[in-house]
């Protein structure tokens, strides 16, 4: 019992001095600290508090692959890295023998259709993929996937693009989406990348490199960098106010307790 209170302690302490900081002043390591438990539904009213009233929440429609009830790990926190895939203009061969496909796919994988934004990535990434329009083309994969989440992605938000959902599953690999726009096809002769760490657009929703983005079974949503701090502290005041209640009618009705409202 000591040692829990040490720690509540020592949590509270490090949050205090964290809130005194500026954003400027934040790493991303202090910033996922801020938002760790925080339902995107704490975060939604803390913006609300912050001025940013219907900013930041993602389209319905941008939802995620699958949910685990029993441990939530299709829920993240993470910092935002971004890229943009566009629908390609350029003319390809339908005559091509399985070498010349097999040499053409390589090089549209290598110089095309690249994926640059894998130098930015770390623990605590979030992947944003602006890929809107480009059809039904499987931007990522079972494979790619799992590269990003051995870089340090813990999740991955696209407006669609996303192959092998099956694996993906399997894998425990989170993923938001627009679940009606999910990809098929390779990506050589469908798209190539336009940016990387710039400003994209997904689910209606500006995103810029280096915004807090929160995913759970609400959805999306995304916290401008120079907001991150007060949305969090307002968030955190929400949340705690919610466990407290839940907590107590938990005990009235008999329910037992879970981690949830511990």
């Amino acid at each position: 019992m000591k040692k829990s209170i040490l720690i509540y302690t020592f949590c509270l302490l490090a949050l205090n001095v964290m809130f005194g900081q500026s954003n400027a002043e934040l790493i991303d390591e202090q910033i996922l600290r801020l938002y760790e438990d925080l339902r995107v539904a704490d975060v939604s009213d803390g913006m609300d508090m912050a001025g940013l009233r219907d900013v930041g929440l993602m389209a319905p429609s941008i939802e995620p692959l699958w949910k685990d009830i029993e441990k939530f790990s299709h829920r993240f926190c993470g910092i935002a890295v971004t890229a943009r895939y566009v629908p390609t203009n350029k003319r390809v061969s339908s005559n091509m023998s399985p070498e010349e496909f097999r040499k053409w796919e390589g090089n549209w994988y290598g110089n095309i259709s690249t994926e640059p934004f894998k130098e930015h990535l770390k623990k605590g990434s979030v992947i944003v993929i602006d890929n809107e329009g480009d059809g039904d083309t499987g931007s990522t994969g079972s494979a790619n996937i799992l590269i990003w989440q051995k870089l340090g992605a813990v999740g991955l938000v696209s407006a669609g693009g996303v192959r092998d959902t099956d694996e993906i599953i399997k894998q425990g690999n989170p993923v938001y989406m627009d679940l009606s726009r999910r990809g098929r096809g390779i990506r050589p002769g469908r798209n190539e990348i336009e940016s990387v760490q710039k400003p994209v657009v997904v689910g209606g929703v500006l995103v810029s490199p280096g915004d807090v983005i929160v995913a759970d079974g609400d959805g999306v949503i995304v916290v401008p960098r120079s907001e991150a701090k007060f949305v969090a502290e307002m968030a955190h005041e929400i949340m705690n106010r919610d466990k407290a209640a839940r907590a107590g009618l938990f005990k009235e009705l008999g329910i037992e307790s879970d981690f949830t409202v511990e």
